[in-house]
């Protein structure tokens, strides 16, 4: 008799809800590669041509690199970037250690305080130093210089990044262990031994990220440079004069390729340190519980005082002047400078276009993003595709808002793409923002979707539920704080973002930061400072209805829990 063959070994197929769920995943992939992959390729390649296409190689770089006006712009970048994280860090590293290592009167009022500069679009902290120390500023001869120019720009940048080197430097210190305080004690170190052997090493890694984040946001902002930069040209300026000023979309290009390497190398630089850093905090750790100190408290205190005066008296100085008939001759009040229509074409037009495309980049981010790491996080196997997706998801991360909104001109104003319907509309400003902002929320979702654990998808699955079904029923609903969270980060970005749409916008579709910027322009300081004082105070009211739903959603997510 003939053997029999071997049997081979049964191949399961995938589920359906596999299929599905890789399906998605093909499908978020798509969507970044056209919302981020081709407009910074079709930037790249846009620098390799003349004014009328054609491929000329390096000739652009060479032009750019032998002209000296342009690498001095360069140069300037870089100087006040340095400069503005030499000053922000050590400020924003004793805020945080005043609110995480001091007892504090009033904790809650410093913290808030700190984070205003996040409501107010770039511009509004150049508006109030040109009120303050202005040509014609109140207390122009204290300054003792010239604001326009690098001392404005620096002194705008620090109020301008504080709060995002705060928020970090925060986190960093809040993650200490009492017990490495109490041996330090016990062997009687001195109190600045402790802080230069156990404090600032628990902190390097946030001083490390703190110090990327504040050189990468001066960098690459266009709004204070733009306002208060006078003769003193940097980068994202000069992408401007190219492609605005002077229609060089090529030379445009090269500046802007320019301005994405300090960017790329300095997110690449916080990534590699983030690999390196360990857990902190133990199963056995102590939480660190600051005690009363007198002498320190109020040192600290009147650090505090000093600092959120200074961010206070540059809101104030905005709000106030844009609230002054006349300055300086005229300083009765008035509400005339809020009738924008007086000003510009646009009138409030740009104010409600911002606010349906926040609405517009909170709906639709948040929901991408977060279906978006549900997907590469619960997708089974399909390693490349998750690869390719993770890399795209933290692109927008090392891109400048600048160099993306030029991407999109060169991509999707491309004659022969069909997408080049969407060019001038609000959908292509939401499109943008979301790319702009992805990587944030990707990562909150992220961090979200890790928390919950496991058997929830494991019995669903024993119990043939399916996976769409799980999401609605129990993930999405778990998730809803982080969920909140994106949305309301996407819509006071949205509201606040100059950079990314300033080349992007029609008359139709003018946002308001974009119209403040163009009001400055021609002179009516007083309306631009108005229409920057309704962005905060339209984020900020947000913000705070965010806080008391963020409170409601705990306490039913609470219940929820113990069902």
């Amino acid at each position: 008799m003939t053997a029999a063959a071997p049997a081979r070994p049964m191949r399961i197929g995938l589920s359906r809800d596999d299929l599905a769920m890789r399906a998605g995943l093909v499908l978020l992939a798509l969507w970044l590669i056209l919302t981020l992959a081709l407009p910074l390729w079709s930037l790249l390649a846009k620098g390799f041509q003349d004014r009328d296409g054609n491929f000329v190689g390096l000739a652009n770089y060479i032009t750019y690199f032998s002209t000296p006006a342009l690498v001095q712009s360069a140069l300037n970048s870089l100087k006040v970037s340095l400069i503005c994280t030499v000053i922000v860090v050590p400020i924003a590293f004793t805020y945080a250690y005043a609110l995480t290592r001091a007892v504090l009167p009033a904790r809650w009022l410093f913290q808030g305080i700190a984070l205003i500069p996040i409501f107010a679009p770039s511009l509004l902290p150049g508006l109030a130093l040109v009120y303050l120390f202005g040509n014609q500023g109140f207390f122009k001869k204290l300054f003792g210089g010239e604001i326009y120019g690098m001392d404005g720009i620096i002194v705008a940048q620090v109020f301008y990044c504080l709060p995002h080197a705060t928020m970090i430097l925060v986190t960093a210190l809040r993650t200490a262990d009492a017990r490495l305080y109490e041996a330090a004690d016990a062997l009687g170190a001195t109190r600045l031994r402790v802080f230069l052997t156990v404090t600032l090493p628990g902190a390097k890694y946030g001083l490390i990220s703190a110090a990327l984040v504040v050189f990468t946001l001066v960098i690459t902002d266009f709004g204070i440079a733009k306002v208060i930069g006078g003769n003193f040209n940097v980068l994202a300026t000069d992408v401007y004069k190219q492609v605005i000023g002077q229609q060089n979309f090529s030379m445009g290009a090269v500046v802007g390729m320019v301005l994405l390497a300090p960017a790329a190398l300095a997110f690449v630089v916080d990534y590699l340190v983030q690999r390196k850093q360990v857990a902190l905090l133990t199963a056995r750790a102590v939480p660190l519980v600051p005690h009363p100190s007198r002498g320190r408290d109020l040192a600290l205190l009147a650090f505090c005082g000093t600092v959120a005066f200074a961010i206070l008296a540059i809101l104030g100085m905005a709000v106030w002047g844009s609230l002054i008939k006349y300055w300086p001759y005229n300083l009765s009040l008035t509400l005339s400078h809020y009738n924008l229509a007086a000003a510009d074409a646009s009138g409030w037009g740009a104010y409600f276009n911002s606010i349906e495309m926040a609405l517009g980049a909170a709906i639709v981010g948040t929901a991408v993003m977060f279906v978006g790491a549900w997907l590469a996080e619960k997708t089974r196997g399909f390693g490349a595709m998750r690869g390719l997706v993770q890399f795209l998801t933290f692109l927008p991360m090392a891109v400048p808002g600048l160099v993306l909104g030029l991407g999109y001109i060169f991509f999707f104003n491309a004659p022969g793409n069909p997408l080049n319907v969407l060019y001038g509309t609000m959908s292509i400003l939401v499109i943008n923002t979301v790319a702009h902002f992805y990587t944030v929320g990707h990562l909150t979702s992220t961090t979200a979707l890790k928390q919950i654990d496991p058997e929830f998808e494991s019995v669903s699955a024993s119990l043939k539920v399916p996976v769409w079904r799980t999401f609605g029923r129990v993930t999405a609903p778990i998730c809803l704080p982080a969920i909140v969270d994106i949305a309301i980060y996407m819509f006071v970005n949205a509201m606040t973002t100059v950079s990314a749409v300033i080349f992007l916008y029609s008359p139709e579709t003018k946002l308001a930061s974009v119209a403040a910027v163009n009001i400055e322009e021609s002179g009516a300081t007083a309306t631009a400072a108005a229409l920057c004082v309704l962005i905060v105070l339209t984020s900020a009211t947000v913000k705070a209805a965010h806080l008391l739903a963020d409170r409601y959603l705990f306490d039913r997510l609470q219940a929820w829990r113990r069902r």
